[in-house]
């Protein structure tokens, strides 16, 4: 079973960048689609971002479209979130999640398609 760790949030200016990681753990990430969700204080969680297991479908949110990117290494077991441009309503705990494709490049973009997830890390930004 694949664990999940992300990394690289923090607070940042309106306007500004960050890049988030999600290291896997426990099986190789590759077998997996991946997906990054947020969450703001009294919203529901959100789709982001996801990606295939071997990166050849992507899918964004509209809300994020040229401002975020996902990627992935599988040899370093890791997915990435690049984030720019970003607006004092990006602020949110941002999750990364795992979804079992068995080598599919179908990508979800449903909260309920992905059953690994990881703990989160908050990204604040400042007006």
């Amino acid at each position: 079973q694949v664990q999940l760790i992300e990394s690289g949030g923090g607070l940042v200016p309106a306007g500004g960048s960050l890049k988030l990681s999600c290291a896997a753990s426990g099986a190789p990430v590759r077998a997996y689609g991946m997906g990054w969700f947020r969450q703001a204080p009294g919203k529901e969680r959100e789709f982001v971002a996801g990606i295939s297991w071997n990166s050849a479908n992507i899918r964004y949110s509209d809300s994020m479209k040229g401002r975020f990117t996902i990627s992935r290494d599988n040899g370093k077991n890791t997915v990435y979130l690049q984030m720019i441009s970003l607006k004092p309503e990006d602020t949110a705990v941002y999750y990364c999640a795992a979804r079992a494709t068995f080598y599919s490049n179908s990508v979800g973009d449903s909260s309920n398609e992905y059953n690994h997830w990881g703990q989160g890390t908050q990204v604040t930004v400042s007006s």
